[in-house]
């Protein structure tokens, strides 16, 4: 008896439902990111075997570069636009709307108070080149990095945390100073900024 071949037909997937999916979990992805700020220079962390998160809002960090200069981020801008006001109280400067839209939109804090009415007079791409070669004075004579943290903490409350971000290049010193300029201020709770490597071997 004869063999009968069955006719091989192609095979269809309708891959519409799939797609859709795909869509849907980008859009949700896109909508629940954060994004982390332009930052004044390139830092890259040391690495650690620490798991714990610093907060995800009403945080200020202080960015350390390779060379000592410190730049300081802070997240809410209701609170950016209240410290600002605090520090030209100090100062005796009165800022212009425009000046303090400015101010919002500059992700980092990194010049001097007398520089800063001329600074945020500047397009957005000029401040950008201008603050990367200057950053917050902290010596003792012109501590205005005190300052800066006394007005955000009294802006954010208790509840602010503060984290210090270093490269991985910056020599101890630049972030000992930091650390004791807080400490000083009686800032004793603060993070670390670093990148999550493995447990080592035998831990």
């Amino acid at each position: 008896m004869g063999k009968t071949k069955v006719k091989k037909q192609s095979t269809f997937i309708d891959m519409t439902a799939m797609s859709d999916v795909t869509v849907l979990l980008l859009t949700f992805f896109m909508l629940t990111a954060t994004f982390l700020p332009k930052e004044p220079v390139q830092v890259i962390t040391p690495s650690s075997v620490s798991e714990v998160k610093i907060p995800e809002s009403n945080v200020l960090t202080i960015l350390v570069d390779p060379n000592g200069k410190i730049f300081m981020n802070i997240d809410r801008p209701d609170n950016k636009k209240a410290v600002l006001e605090l520090m030209g109280q100090d100062y005796g400067i009165t800022f212009s709307d425009k000046q303090i839209r400015s101010f919002i939109d500059q992700t980092h804090i990194g010049v001097p108070m007398n520089q800063m009415s001329d600074f945020l007079n500047k397009p957005l791409s000029d401040q950008d080149e201008m603050i990367k070669k200057i950053g917050v004075p902290i010596d003792s004579a012109n501590n205005q990095f005190a300052r800066w943290v006394k007005h955000a903490r009294e802006v954010g409350g208790e509840s602010m945390g503060i984290a210090i971000k270093a490269d991985q290049s910056t020599a101890y010193p630049h972030v000992d100073a930091v650390m004791k300029a807080l400490v000083k201020m009686k800032e004793n709770r603060y993070s670390l900024i670093t990148s999550l490597r493995g447990m080592p071997e035998g831990l």
